[in-house]
């Protein structure tokens, strides 16, 4: 299946009140379990290249059209989305290598030079068809508007959606990046009045914190694109541990990423039925 635009999977997500995982690839090994997952439920996926992840290989390039080129061969739509991009040269490589979704990150601005960089950039993006996801503060896990205590105002959200034109809106109700423990308690009754307020489908990031049953919620409550990046973290790591303790003398790096691939796929199948995706 051809790799397809945000629009069309994030858009009609939010239509039919059902949720996307989206998900960090690091390595090809994160991708092709990503998209097996996937497949596993014939749900669409969006796998997501971060900046951090761009700094890790030293280019976007490579692992970028390695990551393309998977999702060209899948079986289920799929979606490459540049992730927290707050170099703006990166987002112009991005489009030009294909992705079809970006997340512009100038949170780190006043408000008034985050709107303006954010609208330059959704221009840009959307002259060449690019989906384009935005936020209003910084991210939590990263000293900033997503940390547990902060929330994001409807009426501000509103008025940021409104001046940037932006396609979809990272929002903070009680998640944060990096959790290892999924102890977020999210903001429902938010997510709702949100959902209400802003006319285009909200991000959740941080969700690797966020338990089971909350994911669910979360996606019934109003959000659509939910970001999930360290729980599957844990779990490649815990099967590399596991198989490297189990085998101490094993040295072919196969033997052990190929099992940590595989519990990955099987956890992405069953996050993205939790989310509804199908």
């Amino acid at each position: 299946m051809p790799l397809v635009s945000g629009a069309e999977v994030v858009l009609g997500a939010a239509k039919d009140g059902r949720g996307v995982g989206a998900f960090n690839v690091i390595q090809l090994e994160h991708a092709t379990a990503l998209i097996a997952g996937a497949e596993q439920l014939g749900a669409p996926v969006i796998l997501q290249i971060s900046e951090n992840a761009v700094k890790y290989h030293g280019a976007l390039k490579p692992i970028a059209v390695a990551t393309l080129a998977a999702a060209a061969a899948s079986s289920v739509p799929v979606v490459v989305h540049l992730d927290h991009a707050m170099d703006r040269d990166l987002v112009t490589e991005a489009v030009q290598l294909g992705f079809t979704s970006v997340m512009y990150d100038a949170s780190k601005l006043d408000y008034a030079d985050n709107v303006a960089a954010t609208t330059e950039v959704t221009n840009f993006c959307h002259d060449h068809g690019v989906f384009v996801e935005a936020e209003i503060g910084e991210v939590g896990g990263k000293d900033g508007v997503h940390a547990p205590g902060a929330r994001t105002r409807p009426d501000e959200a509103l008025a940021f959606a409104e001046a940037t034109g932006v396609d979809a809106l990272a929002v903070a109700v009680g998640s944060s990046h990096a959790m290892t423990e999924r102890t977020a308690e999210l903001d429902f009754a938010l997510i709702s009045a949100l959902r209400d307020a802003v006319p285009v489908p909200l991000v959740l990031h941080g969700s690797s914190g966020v338990a089971d049953a909350d994911l669910t919620r979360a996606v019934e409550a109003g959000m659509t694109k939910v970001n999930i990046a360290t729980h599957l973290n844990n779990v490649f790591t815990a099967t590399v541990r596991q198989v490297l303790t189990d085998q101490p003398n094993l040295v072919d790096t196969r033997k052990y990423l190929g099992p940590a691939r595989t519990a990955v796929a099987t956890e992405v199948a069953r996050l993205l039925s939790l989310l509804k995706a199908v």
